[in-house]
């Protein structure tokens, strides 16, 4: 194998070790117990790896977070726009109550209510682009003629997820049923 790309490889487990630290480490400490040595204690690596690829702790648990949330919480194209939607909030509730990504960024939206610089980072590289994602969803369903030309669709998406995320901060269960009547309530009444 050429030099260049052992180093990379090597680069490669190094960085996925340290993501996989940084959440592992929040999982059972909490936003406060995770430090920059914790976790390169934990991923095996020097203090000064992870600051070249880092600037902080935020840093690398939105990383984690934006790599998980890709994988596991995919914004689905193509079929009815309310049986995708249907679908994605099971995903979202399954994701913030039992993936350990879930409790990253629940944790990260926590941190971002005490610090406006974790705010404007986490809105900028998570949120923003998780929002445009779920904006096209519904889009696709009025452009279909499956839901109202007149939807209020960032009005629709508040009431879909917030729910949601409010059950899931407060460690309230998140059944089926719930989702169900979230998208009976804010969706199925705007079907075209």
């Amino acid at each position: 194998m050429p030099k260049g790309r052992a180093h990379h490889r090597r680069d490669e487990n190094a960085r996925l070790a340290v993501l996989h630290a940084a959440d592992d480490l929040l999982v059972e400490r909490g936003f406060g117990g995770v430090t920059i040595e914790g976790i390169a204690a934990r991923a095996g690596v020097a203090k000064q790896t992870i600051y070249r690829w880092w600037p902080s702790k935020v840093d690398i648990l939105l990383d984690t977070l934006i790599e998980d949330a890709s994988r596991q919480l995919p914004v689905r194209e193509g079929g009815s726009a309310v049986e995708s939607t249907r679908r994605y909030l099971r995903s979202l509730a399954r994701f913030l109550t039992k993936d350990p990504a879930g409790k990253v960024l629940l944790a990260l939206i926590g941190e971002a209510q005490h610090d406006p610089e974790v705010a404007r980072v986490f809105h900028a590289r998570y949120f923003e682009p998780r929002r445009r994602s779920e904006r096209e969803m519904l889009r696709r369903g009025v452009a279909s003629g499956e839901l109202a030309a007149d939807l209020d669709i960032d009005a629709t998406l508040d009431a879909l997820c917030g729910g949601i995320f409010y059950r899931a901060l407060t460690g309230a269960s998140i059944p089926r049923t719930f989702i169900d009547t979230l998208v009976a309530d804010s969706l199925e009444r705007h079907r075209a």
